[in-house]
C-alpha cells in the first residue's frame, strides 16, 4: 500500500476540539494498551513528540503530539461537572506545525510550515509510520546549489524514523545565527563537535573536494583543539608548559585595541565607572596613536615647561579634533606610559607634579600597566614587533594555515580570568569591522562563523563590567552579523543566564537535554507558540539527542546528533573519581612537575 494512505489500521481516534493550531483527540475506546501493530512494527499511541497526521483531501496534516491525559482531570481543571468512570475517555493534545500537499508535476509530497486549513471536528487522526516519516522529512529538505554545494549538511538522524537522516541548512543555520543549549552532561560540547565535523567532511556535488568552511571557536576550556586535529590551528593565549597539545601563539598586539577594551584591561571591573580614570585612558590613547599618525609630536625626553600638544608642522587643530582614538594604528606604550605621568600627571604649564592625593589615579593606573607589561602570559597581547600587523591579524583568524586548515580554535584557557572578556570582545570586534570594510563581492567569497563557547560568560543577561566590551561586541554581532556575512553560534549550558536580546536573534536552535526549570522557561519564550510543548520532553532526552527548531530545520523534530570517534570528540569528559582514588597517592616526585610547570 502506498505511503500516506487512509489506512484503518492506523487510526487512533477523532479530533473533538481545533483552538488555533491546537487540538483535542478523543483516542479510540479499543485501543485498550496504546499500542497499534501495522505491518509488523509496533507503533506506540501518544508518545510525547511523536508525529500524527489527519488527511484533508489532497492535503496532509501534521502535528506533534503534547500531552495525554484523562477527560476527568480537563473537566476538573476546567471546573465543569465530574465525569462518570464508565463515560470516561483519553484525550491525545497536539501541535499542528505543517502541511503536505501533492505535487500537481506528480514529484511527490511537497511539505510547508504551518497550516493554511484547520480540521474539524469528527475528523479522524492517524499514526505516521516510519516509512512515511522518512518522506516526509525528504521532502521538507529541499534546497538550491550555492556555487555547486548543497547547503543541507547531515547531521544526525530523526528519533523514531527508520533512521532517516537529518539535514541542517547550514546557510540558515550559521547565517542566521544559532544556539547549542544543554546542561552539563547532555553532550553540548560533541553536539558542536558534530556540527564542526559534519561542515568539514561536507563536498561539493558530484566531486571528492570538500568545502573550507571559516571557523573561528573561542575556546575557554582547551578541549576543542584534540577534537580536530590536523583540520584546525590551535591559536593559544598562553603557550604554558601545562598544555596537553601543541599550538601556535595567539598574536593580538595591545594597538589592536579600542579605548574602551583597553580601559577595561588596565582599570578593571571593580574601578570600570571611575569615570576620571577612564578620562586618562582615553587622553593617553589618542595622544599616542596621533604621535603615530605624525599629527601631534612625542614627548620630550626631558620635559620642561607647558607639554600641552605639539603640532606636526601642517597640522592644525582641526585634525586632533577630528582623529578617531579607535582607529588601528600601531603606538607605543612607551608613549602611552609618558603622556600620563609627566603631562596628565603634572600640573598644567607647570613641571611640578601633582600631590600624592591628585595623582592617584595616575598612579594606580601606571603601577596596573608595569604589572600587565611583565606578566608572562598576556605576552600574546602586551607585544609590539614588526611583524604583528593588522593584515596578520585578521589572516591569523580567517586565513588558511600550510596544510590547509580554515577552522582556528583560540584557546583562551591559559589566559588571567580578568582578560577573557577583553579577549572575546577583540576578536569579535576585529571580525566583525573586517566585515563591514570588505565589499559585498568580497563578503560572498569569505563568510566567517565565530563559536561562542560558554556564552553565558561573555553576554550574560545582567550588567556585568567585567564583560560589557564582550557582551556589546557580540550583541553587535547578533543584530548586524549576518548582513555582513559573519555567522554567531551561541554555546550554553545556562541559556537563562544568558543576554536576551542575543540569545533571541538566533533563528535556530539545538536544544539538549536541560533539567533546570528556570531554563527550559526561557528556551519556551523563543519558541513559536504551536511548538512550545515539546519543551517539556527536554528533561528526558538522552545523550546526543536534542530538539532541532527553526530556520535551518527542515521540521522541528526530536533528533539524535552523529556519533564521533574518541579522537573526533573534544577533551571534555568528566574524569573518574572512583579510578582516580584506585591509585596510591602523589608523592613528591608526583608532585613535582605540576609545580614546576605552575612556578616557571
Amino acid at each position: 500500500m502506498s505511503k500516506f494512505s487512509e489506512r484503518a489500521e492506523l487510526r487512533i481516534g477523532k479530533i473533538v476540539e481545533v483552538s488555533g493550531e491546537s487540538m483535542r483527540v478523543e483516542i479510540d475506546a479499543e485501543l485498550s494498551d496504546l499500542t497499534r501493530v501495522v505491518d509488523g512494527r509496533v507503533y506506540l499511541v501518544g508518545q510525547l513528540g511523536s508525529i500524527i497526521k489527519i488527511h484533508y483531501g489532497r492535503r496532509l496534516l501534521f502535528a506533534y503530539v503534547r500531552m495525554l491525559r484523562m477527560r476527568s482531570e480537563l473537566a476538573i481543571e476546567e471546573g465543569a461537572a465530574r465525569i462518570a468512570p464508565g463515560d470516561d475517555s483519553r484525550l491525545l493534545e497536539a501541535d499542528l506545525f505543517a502541511q503536505g500537499t501533492w505535487r500537481s508535476d506528480g514529484d511527490g509530497l511537497g511539505i510547508s510550515r504551518g497550516v493554511e486549513m484547520y480540521p474539524l471536528p469528527l475528523q479522524g487522526v492517524y499514526l505516521t509510520t516510519a516509512d512515511e516519516l522518512d518522506e516526509l522529512f525528504a521532502a521538507a529538505e529541499r534546497a538550491k546549489l550555492s556555487n555547486g554545494v548543497s547547503p543541507l549538511v547531515p547531521i544526525g538522524t530523526y528519533v523514531g524514523s527508520n533512521g532517516a537522516v537529518c539535514r541542517a541548512n547550514v546557510d540558515k543555520l550559521f547565517g542566521q545565527h544559532c544556539a547549542v543549549l544543554g546542561s552539563t552532561g547532555s553532550g553540548k560540547s560533541g553536539t558542536v563537535a558534530a556540527l564542526i565535523h559534519s561542515v568539514l567532511e561536507h563536498k561539493k556535488k558530484d566531486s571528492d573536494e570538500v568545502i573550507r568552511p571559516r571557523m573561528v571557536v573561542i575556546d575557554p576550556h582547551g578541549e576543542y583543539g584534540a577534537a580536530f586535529q590536523g583540520k584546525c590551528q590551535v591559536l593559544r593565549a598562553y603557550a604554558s608548559a601545562v598544555q596537553d597539545a601543541p599550538g601556535t601563539e595567539l598574536r593580538l598586539p595591545y594597538w589592536l585595541m579600542s579605548g574602551d577594551e583597553l580601559r577595561a584591561l588596565i582599570i578593571g571591573k571593580t574601578e570600570a565607572e571611575a569615570t576620571s580614570q577612564n578620562n586618562i585612558v582615553y587622553k593617553a590613547l589618542k595622544h599616542a596613536r596621533m604621535v603615530t599618525a605624525g599629527i601631534v609630536q612625542p614627548i620630550p625626553d626631558d620635559p620642561d615647561g607647558d607639554l600641552s600638544e605639539v603640532l606636526v608642522d601642517g597640522k592644525t587643530h582641526a585634525d586632533i579634533v577630528a582623529f578617531d582614538r579607535d582607529k588601528p594604528i600601531r603606538f607605543s606604550l612607551d608613549e602611552f606610559q609618558r603622556h600620563i605621568d609627566q603631562v596628565q600627571g603634572r600640573k598644567s604649564g607647570r613641571k611640578d607634579s601633582l600631590s600624592a592625593t591628585e595623582r592617584k589615579s595616575h598612579d594606580s593606573i601606571l603601577d596596573k600597566l608595569s604589572v600587565l607589561r611583565t606578566d608572562p602570559r598576556l605576552q600574546f597581547l602586551m607585544r609590539d614587533e614588526a611583524a604583528d600587523t593588522l593584515t596578520a591579524a585578521i589572516l591569523q583568524l580567517t586565513g588558511a594555515t600550510a596544510d590547509g586548515a580554515t577552522v582556528k580554535v583560540v584557546d583562551i584557557s591559559g589566559a588571567p580570568n580578568e582578560v577573557a572578556g577583553t579577549l572575546t570582545a577583540l576578536v569579535c570586534r576585529l571580525l566583525f569591522n573586517y566585515k563591514v570594510w570588505q565589499t559585498r563581492a568580497e563578503r560572498e567569497r569569505d563568510p566567517v562563523l565565530i563559536v561562542c563557547e560558554e556564552a553565558h560568560r561573555y553576554v550574560p543577561d545582567r550588567g556585568d563590567a567585567q564583560y560589557k566590551e564582550a557582551q556589546d561586541a557580540v550583541r553587535r554581532i547578533a543584530k548586524e552579523g549576518r548582513k555582513y556575512g559573519l555567522g554567531l553560534m551561541l554555546v550554553s549550558q545556562r541559556p537563562s543566564d544568558v543576554e536576551s536580546t542575543v540569545l533571541s536573534q538566533c533563528n535556530s536552535w539545538i536544544i539538549l537535554r536541560l533539567t533546570n526549570g528556570a531554563d527550559q522557561d526561557h528556551v519556551r519564550r523563543f519558541l513559536p507558540d504551536s511548538l512550545s510543548g515539546i519543551v517539556r520532553m527536554l528533561s528526558s532526552l538522552g545523550r546526543r539527542e536534542a530538539v532541532f527548531v527553526g530556520e535551518a530545520a527542515a521540521l522541528p523534530a526530536r533528533i539524535k546528533i552523529r556519533e564521533l570517534t574518541a579522537e573526533q570528540l573534544p577533551n571534555s569528559n568528566d574524569l573518574s573519581f572512583v579510578g582516580g582514588w584506585a591509585d596510591l597517592p602523589n608523592d613528591e616526585a608526583a608532585v613535582g612537575p605540576a609545580i614546576g610547570r605552575w612556578t616557571q
